[in-house]
């Protein structure tokens, strides 16, 4: 893992090339104080136990990889009706779903009638390319967006993100600048300093960014913004605009998953995690950090998602669910706020081995109403550190495991195979989880359950 990183978010600004400057880490606002307070709202109280019944509580899942698979399967514990959709047929998700839904989730008229079919209760965003404007369309009809429709169309759009979390909430990151040409992004590079990250506003899970150490590779890193971003495909005409910000000396990197519930917002124990690219390949948890670094982590965490959860209380919405806020801890001891996605993270898969409730619990019950406390985060071990290893495979085909007996034999480990259909190029197939005595002794026992598989193409 590279010992450096920007931190990609978003800004709002009037001028195509905004500035912005980094606020301590130890600052602190009016704003941020309120916001890390959101008040309670009041519960609801869906009818559940009837999935196959006359009123059963419908919930749409946006969304059927292997997080939205296991939200279901939480969901559905709790007697919910639930119908998963995808652009893809046979996703994770829709194995384990009383219902499935195929369409283009970006294309607003499919997504419209696929509303009015299905007729949910709840509409849960589990991927960032989605018609936003139809689930504004959708609570203002009653239904229920998780957490909100405006939050959901924040956390995918950077620069949005970017202006509420510093200059807003006056949370610390990195110098960043905005641009929609390559002259202004050559601009603002120049303002930031190199090296810096270059990140395409609508994208995620490292998407068409790059990493620019020097001005002759700007125009590299503009044209894969461009045509690698994770939104781009059906819109390849429209130009992206672009975040360019600072490549600070990371230490290493934390996510804190947190909670929005009937109860307020509570956080969990750090998650420490590896990624290559932008993509998730470890975790652990608990990630073991200083009192102050963790002290700081949850601050921003709290203030992050109660000023999200703040936007979803002033439009009427509930602003429920769990949410991961990624965290960089840099050389100097500076603890920055990166990025936050409005649901479960892939990081979190951990917490299936590591909390008294997973991620995907906690998602489900705070999505219903279920108050959730400190309570319901605890870790289920008072002493050592469980990990989580992605199966990633390479090729073309369909992916089959064997030697499973094997692989589980070795002690405090599981594994959840995703089931999908197949892989073309790289893909995240399944996830290794361990208990170990520490970070270093659970991490190996992934390494060695991975080691034990054996993972075929056909």
């Amino acid at each position: 893992m590279s010992n450096e990183t920007g931190t990609a978010s978003t800004a709002a600004s009037e001028s195509s090339v905004s500035s912005a400057t980094t606020i301590p880490a130890t600052s602190t606002t009016s704003a941020a104080t309120s916001a890390a307070s959101a008040p309670q709202q009041n519960a609801v109280d869906y009818t559940l136990g009837t999935p196959l019944g006359k009123r059963p509580t419908t919930v749409l899942l946006l969304g059927s990889g292997e997080l939205g698979k296991e939200i279901s399967i939480e969901l559905m514990r709790l007697g919910a009706h639930v119908c998963a959709a995808d652009s893809y047929a046979g996703a994770p998700a829709m194995q384990v779903a009383h219902e499935c839904r195929v369409f283009d989730m970006t294309d607003p008229a499919q997504l419209d009638a696929t509303i009015a079919e299905v007729k949910p209760d709840i509409i849960i965003p589990e991927v960032e390319a989605i018609a936003t404007q139809e689930l504004e369309k959708a609570a203002n009809r009653g239904v229920q967006v998780v957490p909100s429709c405006q939050v959901a169309a924040i956390c995918m759009n950077r620069e949005s993100l970017r202006v509420l979390a510093h200059e807003t909430l006056g949370l610390p990151t990195t110098p960043y600048r905005f641009a929609d040409s390559l002259d202004e992004l050559k601009a603002g590079a120049q303002e930031v300093g190199y090296p810096c990250v270059v990140k395409p506003i609508m994208s995620s899970s490292g998407h068409g960014q790059s990493v620019v150490r020097t001005p002759d590779a700007i125009e590299a890193a503009w044209h894969e913004a461009q045509v690698g971003r994770r939104a781009a495909a059906g819109h390849t005409d429209q130009v992206s605009r672009v975040i360019v910000e600072a490549l600070a000396p990371l230490d290493y990197e934390l996510t804190v998953l947190t909670v929005s519930s009937s109860a307020g917002i509570v956080t969990c124990q750090p998650v420490g995690h590896v990624q290559v690219n932008g993509d998730y390949r470890e975790s652990w948890q608990p990630a073991r950090v200083p009192d102050d670094v963790l002290a700081k982590a949850q601050q921003i965490a709290r203030t992050m998602v109660g000023g999200l959860a703040d936007i979803a209380h002033q439009h009427g919405e509930k602003g429920w669910g769990v949410f991961g806020v990624e965290i960089f801890v840099l050389t100097d001891g500076r603890v920055l706020f990166n990025e936050v996605s409005p649901r479960p993270h892939d990081t979190g898969m951990v917490t299936m081995i590591s909390q008294r409730l997973s991620e995907f619990a906690l998602h489900a019950r705070a999505v219903l109403g279920v108050p959730v406390s400190e309570r319901e985060v605890e870790l289920l071990r008072g002493n050592g550190v469980c990990a989580s290893r992605a199966i990633v495979v390479e090729g073309t085909g369909e992916v089959e495991f064997s030697n499973l007996p094997q692989a589980l034999a070795i002690p405090q480990t599981d594994v959840r195979i995703f089931g999908k259909p197949g892989v073309n190029g790289h893909r995240r197939m399944g996830v290794v989880l361990a208990a170990g005595t520490d970070e270093f002794d659970a991490r190996d026992l992934t390494q060695q359950v991975l080691d034990t598989l054996h993972i075929t193409i056909d």
